[in-house]
């Protein structure tokens, strides 16, 4: 490095990436804007990009908003940014949505939560890429209702044991570690008696089934966890405070956090749409210019309204995972528009392509993909619901099990399905 992290400009720091990311990384052969965000990767691809990023963490361009004494840089969410910016068109590491989740919403919330001893463990395995985690959240019976998981850790002695099943877990096939939440205490309601425990992905009782989805992509697992044992250094956070630790998750989770991970600013005229128009002979059609149009005043707006929360989060003492929530429901409304409008310009060509032909599937991936944002990490209903309520104070909706132990809510349950049946 040249200069201490305490002195460095942006634009010091800038000029020594755009150095080194020349001397250092291959130009990619497509463009940012060409590029398919499939989620077909091996674990071939995952030791290349490994590989990749551990370079970048030997040369301190790995975690560059990370705290110094866990292998960052110890700079700020501007100067991550701005690697970002000197390195498109290069090369760099492609860990998929695994790495996505690892980097952002899972590494942030470790460095809130965890204890320095258990960050020296992790985190700097995580930013040279040794380490790539996932999470094993969600439950058949507990999705948007994110308190209501039934997943058991018990202890015995030194130990604790888990028992349960996980679903959704993006790119768990692919990780090493995951993020598990388990239920700890019964006796009292779901919001408390939660914890988070760190779990090998290949720990003796883990399995993990991939589930293939309508673009013929597995990025999605599932998982089933027959008594596998963690101990007290595993512990994420406080014992039965976990949904502390959850509420912090969701804010990065749902793409505010510190800015870092953000997308780019959308300067360019939505370039893929302007391609896709011209590959199809409707660049000066008025319908097309239209659709272009307003697909790029939906992205600068998205980008700007992601920047102002995050903003916003940033100067709050205490982070609100529903300000975060404004991001996600622009995201899971704005998504599916964009793709549909990509559908209006290319008509039956978007929908077709030559086998291999990548750049040109983009269209008809984005709108199989469309919906997805919507529902996954919380649906638009429940970004809508929690704005609602936690933030314009409007009226909650009524709520039976709120303030009941989670045993007697489930007694309850199931005295209402034997009188159904």
């Amino acid at each position: 490095m040249n200069m201490s992290t305490e002195t460095m400009s942006v634009d010091d720091f800038r000029a020594e990436a755009r150095a080194w990311i020349r001397a250092n990384l291959e130009p990619s052969e497509l463009p940012a804007a060409g590029r398919v965000e499939s989620e077909s990767l091996t674990h071939e691809d995952i030791d290349r990009a490994r590989a990749l990023q551990q370079k970048l963490f030997d040369a301190g361009f790995a975690g560059v908003s990370y705290p110094v004494e866990y292998g960052g840089r110890g700079l700020t969410a501007l100067h991550e940014r701005a690697f970002r910016e000197e390195a498109m068109g290069y090369e760099t590491p492609d860990f998929g949505v695994v790495g996505g989740v690892t980097f952002g919403a899972i590494g942030r919330s470790l460095i809130e939560h965890c204890t320095p001893e258990f960050l020296q463990q992790h985190i700097p395995k995580i930013l040279s890429g040794q380490e790539m985690w996932c999470q094993f959240y969600s439950e058949p019976e507990a999705g948007s209702d994110l308190a209501g998981i039934r997943t058991r850790a018990v202890r015995d002695g030194d130990q604790w044991i888990i028992s349960g099943s996980k679903i959704w877990s993006s790119g768990a096939h692919l990780a090493d570690w995951a993020m598990c939440l388990a239920r700890t205490d019964w006796a009292v309601p779901k919001h408390r008696g939660l914890t988070w425990f760190a779990v090998p992905c290949d720990a003796k009782g883990v399995t993990i089934n991939q589930i293939e989805q309508i673009n013929g992509d597995a990025e999605f697992c599932e998982e089933f966890l027959d008594e596998v044992e963690v101990t007290d250094d595993d512990i994420i956070g406080d014992v039965n405070l976990g949904w502390s630790v959850t509420q912090t998750m969701l804010v990065y989770e749902r793409g505010a956090g510190d800015g870092s991970t953000a997308t780019l600013e959308p300067r360019e005229l939505a370039p893929d749409l302007v391609a896709l128009a011209r590959r199809v002979g409707r660049i000066d059609d008025p319908a097309a210019r239209h659709a272009i149009a307003a697909a790029h005043i939906n992205d600068f707006a998205q980008y700007h309204l992601g920047k102002r929360i995050s903003d916003r989060l940033r100067n709050s003492a205490v982070p609100d995972p529903h300000v975060a929530a404004y991001g996600k429901l622009a995201a899971g409304v704005l998504t599916p528009v964009r793709a549909r409008l990509a559908m209006e310009i290319g008509g039956p060509a978007a929908l077709s392509w030559a086998s291999g032909d990548e750049e040109h599937g983009r269209p008809a991936l984005d709108y199989l993909n469309g919906r997805r944002i919507s529902i996954a990490a919380g649906t638009n209903e429940m970004q809508r619901n929690g704005i609602g309520e936690r933030v314009l104070g409007l009226p909650r909706e009524p709520s039976f099990d709120t303030n009941k132990p989670f045993s007697d809510v489930l007694k309850a349950a199931q005295s209402w399905e034997s009188k159904v049946s």
